[in-house]
Formats: C-alpha cells, structure tokens, sequence
C-alpha cells in the first residue's frame, strides 16, 4: 500500500472517530487544502488534513480499536446511554445486553416519533433525541428496579 492509500485510510479513520460524515470532511478538507476531493490531492496536502483531524481530536493510534472494542463515545450523555444500557444488562432485564440490541432499541422505540433514526446510537447528535434515549433507558431502570451507580 502507497503512502497516499496509508494517509486516506486515516484520514476516513480520523472522521469517523471524530464523528465527520463526508460532506463535513470535504468542508475540512477545503479548509485544510484548498481541494475537496482526496484524489486531487498530494501526499503532503493529505498529510494537512490529518493534522487538522488531530487539531480537531483525533488520536491515530487509539488502542482500543485494535482489540475490536470502539472508540468512547464523542459526547457524555451518549456515554450515559452506554452506562445505562450496560447496567440493564448486568441485571438480566435484556434479551440482547450488546451494542446492537441498544441500536435496535432506538430504532423500534423511536422510528415513528423522530423524522430518522441512525443505524448507530453514537451517531446521534440531537440532545433532544439522546434525552429521549436517556428517559426511556432510565424509565426501564425503574422497572426493573434497578440501582444506578
């Protein structure tokens, strides 16, 4: 693999650990270059953009997606869905205590009451929409009687 290839991977790595979908990664990548496109681009024009992915947060060398586990989530109160789900599963009140049953949660609780509903729960970024995750997930604690730490 060329050096380019090695630099576009991490570019689209950056992006999505940072949670940039692709329209605004062109917008970065405008800034960073003056080229939108990635083919258009020099090694070392590929190389601004992933300095302005590390300026934005990304870390190339995140260890735990090595070990198949993901990167935290990007805001806190999507942490919290994580932990409230997670504790969910720890008291047996789950069919499906993993990250796709918690997407697959979202997607039947909410699919007629929000306009869209993302494949993936950390892809959310609409603070009403996670509180509506968080009330529903900490309602399900109640009933199932469960302590949250």
């Amino acid at each position: 693999m060329t050096n380019a290839a090695s630099l576009k991977r991490m570019i689209h790595l950056g992006c999505k650990q940072i949670g940039l979908d692709d329209d605004m990664r062109h917008d970065l990548q405008l800034v960073a270059t003056g080229k939108a496109s990635m083919a258009d681009m020099s090694e070392a024009e590929l190389q601004k953009v992933v300095s302005a992915l590390r300026q934005r947060g990304f870390k190339p060398g995140f260890k735990g997606a090595s070990k198949g586990r993901r990167a935290p989530a990007p805001r806190a109160d999507l942490r919290f869905v994580h932990v409230l789900w997670a504790q969910l599963g720890k008291a047996g009140a789950l069919t499906r205590p993993d990250r796709a049953g918690l997407n697959a949660f979202v997607r039947s609780r909410f699919e007629g009451k929000w306009q869209s509903v993302p494949i993936d729960i950390d892809a959310l970024r609409d603070a009403g929409q996670i509180n509506d995750v968080v009330r529903a997930l900490k309602d399900m604690c109640k009933r199932a009687k469960v302590t949250l730490k």
